[in-house]
């Protein structure tokens, strides 16, 4: 007898085959048949009439380490059919750190991050897993936090990673690939990360490479003097070189700077690919991002930490040094900033940074210092989409070009913080496999399906997960396939798709015709 049986679906298992009818029994966490039920009994039975059972989708790239801390359900995910989320991305997270500088990183944080718990144990892979195990509503996985090796390692300093202190942090990462983790992470825009060289990450790497990890990077546009050929995606390309890691790249897409180049952004990928570096990539469909608005000033201003940088906020000669740095900076423009999360001051999230610094009759540059110390170094922005319709629509078709291809995947970069966030955070799985599919018809459903399952469940060697076959976990998602859409929008984002009307972690039934029924069945995986 079955725990739950899934009745009259089309099943698309994610290998990207053609659907078949069939029905799924579930015994326990896993599954336990698939065909014809007939004369088969069941504890429950759902009937989903001609819709699709999938694999429940694998998001590659999140920044819900504290948030899920806070709120387990976790509803803005879950009701996208993700069962899965990577946890630990560009290097900013938690572990491993000791309960000191676990405080210390948490505040650094706490503008992406949110402030989890004080003092929960972070001091191991181990321990960062078990404050997620059956204890949040879907299953995560972690690569070893590059930020918070070098914090453990040398502090929060612009220090070098050499001698004893790089085999401490590399003591560190096999520690943490030996309990569970699924690689390393870095982001190479952020610190402490960004204070890295190119010779670091090799060596790093290789212990990524004994233990099958993967290396996932945000790619370096801080401190291009320390990265090989100027940091970006020769650096990345040198790092799986010499290390023989394989080597994923988050979110490489178009922007509307560059909107339908697609084939220029992937040239010198592809190019890796054919010297025999193994790449695979990772996209939102969206055409801007949102991150910390800490991240945007400059390096040597993130030195020693969240203390010493407020110091240095309110000390009016550094304070003006670092407003000089951001009319340096070209690639991050003030003036297409919106404010999306400001805990202390919510009434003024939704305005841009313009706007605001005309009511206070300040410069922009002094607006954000301003914030930073108000906050407590809490905030959070996204960049304003463009204007242009046609430039927004090339977007969206560049993303499905992306994921037409065999080696990308889908990571939302999802931040679900404040009143106003990104959109991506409540849309990013719907629109890609039903507004944007419907849209633009550039791959099927099945092949989307792989994309997005059995696709990163390969990648991050995520054992038994990602397709629909007896003996692997229950981890599925039933959508009708034409009525699946997202409805989070820039101005009203906390909009959740329709469409999809269960959702099933580890057998157990998480979403409930669209409703979460508050069950916390995730576990820590691999």
């Amino acid at each position: 007898m079955f725990d739950l049986l899934i009745k009259n679906g089309f099943v698309i298992d994610g290998s990207g085959q053609n659907r078949t009818k069939s029905d799924i029994g579930i015994t326990g966490e896993k599954i336990s048949f698939i065909g014809d039920s007939k004369g088969k009994e069941s504890k429950e039975s759902i009937n989903v009439d001609g819709m699709i059972v999938s694999p429940g989708f694998i998001d590659t790239h999140t920044h819900h380490d504290g948030v899920l801390l806070l709120d387990p359900q976790h509803a803005s995910s879950l009701r996208q059919g993700v069962t899965t989320e990577i946890l630990g991305q560009d290097g900013l997270s938690y572990a491993p750190l000791s309960s000191e500088n676990y405080k210390i990183q948490r505040k650094y944080l706490s503008g992406i991050l949110g402030m989890p718990p004080e003092n929960i144990d972070m001091s191991s892979i181990s321990a960062f897993r078990s404050n997620y195990h059956k204890k949040v509503s879907i299953n995560t996985a972690y690569p070893v936090s590059h930020g918070a090796l070098r914090i453990e390692s040398v502090g929060f300093h612009d220090k070098p990673l050499k001698g004893k202190k790089l085999d401490h942090a590399k003591s560190l990462l096999m520690e943490g690939l030996e309990q569970g983790s699924v690689g390393l992470a870095t982001g190479m825009s952020y610190h402490p990360n960004a204070w890295s060289t190119t010779e670091e990450l090799i060596e790093l790497c290789k212990v990524v490479k004994e233990k099958d990890g993967v290396y996932i990077t945000h790619l370096r546009d801080v401190n291009t003097d320390r990265g090989f050929g100027g940091g970006g995606v020769p650096e990345a390309i040198q790092i799986g070189k010499k290390s023989g890691v394989r080597v994923h790249f988050s979110h490489t897409r178009t922007s509307a700077e560059n909107a339908g180049q697609v084939s220029e952004v992937l040239k010198l990928i592809d190019k890796a690919k054919e010297e025999g570096v193994d790449c695979t990539l990772e996209l939102y469909p969206y055409p801007t991002g949102s991150s910390f608005l800490l991240s945007n000033l400059p390096s040597w201003a993130h030195e020693g930490g969240p203390k010493e940088i407020l110091e240095r906020l309110n000390n009016k000669d550094s304070r003006l040094k670092i407003i000089k740095s951001f009319g340096l900076n070209k690639k991050r423009s003030m003036d297409q900033i919106l404010l999306s999360y400001l805990p202390n001051n919510p009434e003024l999230e939704g305005m841009t940074v313009l706007e605001l610094s005309e009511i206070r009759g300040v410069s922009m540059g002094d607006l954000i210092c301003d914030l930073l110390v108000e906050q407590d170094l809490q905030v959070g922005f996204w960049q304003i989409p463009p204007d242009s319709i046609s430039k927004w629509r090339q977007i969206s078709k560049d993303a499905m070009e992306f994921i037409s291809r065999s080696d990308y995947m889908i990571g939302s970069d999802s931040i679900r913080l404040g009143s106003v966030p990104h959109p991506r955070a409540y849309g990013t799985f719907p629109r890609f496999i039903g507004r944007l599919r419907r849209q633009f018809n550039l791959i099927s459903l099945e092949q989307m399906i792989q994309r997005i399952t059995n696709n990163p469940a390969k990648t991050f060697n995520l054992k038994n997960r990602g397709l629909l076959k007896e003996g692997y976990f229950a981890d599925l998602v039933v959508f009708d396939e034409e009525k699946i859409i997202d409805t989070a929008t820039y101005d009203d984002a906390k909009q959740f798709p329709v469409g999809i009307p269960y959702v099933i972690v580890n057998g157990k039934i998480a979403v409930r015709k669209e409703i979460c029924t508050g069950i916390l069945a995730g576990q820590a995986i691999p």
